[in-house]
């Protein structure tokens, strides 16, 4: 572990996301004395909510990233200002997208912008997402890619992927699909793909510690956990009970793709 303050830089691609995925590991970094570093790609406007899409949506997103970081301990908060791609596959068709989608960005112009921030921070870390963007969402994907690139452009040393165990997630839908009818616009079997299966996952964090902040930090994000469909993703987990919810996000995982097969490390800064 390390002796003393290092700086890790969060890459996520739209508000929320940073509360679902490594929202424990960030409250825990910043508790240690660690600085840590959130950094958007878009201001989500093309989310759900009943304020329905624009820059209304926008500007009220990023507040509630603010109010999220803030909670998790986050000492800076950017955003690179690429335009929301949409939730369809691949942005759906490129003439309804903004003229200044994430997806449509030149690679290295955004990561140029990404590689910076992480120059002027001297970040020991960045976090960004599996090369399958978890679960398919274009503007996911490419943040792997851009983070990747922003990475060898600063020399970041230490690159991890957020992600999830896809074992476990795989056995409780299959269990689930025994006792509920799942809608027909759902099909388990994407998640087969989706994620990270657990023999290549080389961090296990575990951040029950921090669940509180990481609930808070969903909570915060009042737009997409509230109104709308009844069954919104993070409204659903918000009213899991307590000591449930620490058993469930209780642990985050993530990939270090330099380091051996088989290697299972606790911490971000442990090193194999």
């Amino acid at each position: 572990m390390p002796t003393k303050p290092r700086t890790a830089v969060f890459f996520h691609a739209h508000p929320d996301d940073e509360a679902l995925l490594t929202a424990g590991t960030m409250a825990m970094l910043a508790a240690e004395g660690h600085r840590v570093v959130l950094v958007v790609a878009t201001a989500g406007e093309r989310g759900l909510a009943e304020m329905g899409p624009g820059d209304e949506l926008g500007e009220t997103r990023l507040k509630e990233l603010y109010t999220s970081a803030a909670l998790l301990g986050c000492a800076r908060v950017e955003c690179l200002g690429y335009g929301d791609s949409g939730l369809s596959p691949q942005g759906g068709i490129a003439e309804e997208r903004p003229d200044n989608a994430f997806i449509d960005a030149d690679t290295d112009g955004a990561a140029g912008q990404l590689a910076a921030i992480l120059k002027e921070e001297e970040a020991d870390l960045l976090a960004i997402y599996d090369p399958a963007g978890g679960y398919g969402h274009p503007d996911h994907v490419q943040v792997h890619r851009v983070g990747r690139r922003a990475a060898e452009m600063a020399g970041t040393e230490i690159v991890l992927e957020a992600t999830v165990n896809r074992d476990p997630l795989l056995k409780a839908l299959k269990f689930a699909g025994r006792v509920y009818k799942f809608p027909p616009e759902f099909d388990p079997r994407t998640f087969e793909s989706a994620y990270t299966p657990g023999d290549q996952i080389t961090h296990r964090v575990n951040v029950r510690k921090y669940t509180k902040q990481k609930r808070a930090s969903m909570a915060a994000h009042v737009t997409q956990a509230s109104g709308g469909e009844s069954d919104r993703t993070l409204a659903v987990m918000l009213k899991i009970p307590g000591p449930l919810y620490r058993l469930v996000f209780g642990t985050e995982w993530f990939v270090r793709r330099d380091v051996p097969p088989g290697t299972r490390l606790t911490h971000p800064f442990e090193q194999a």
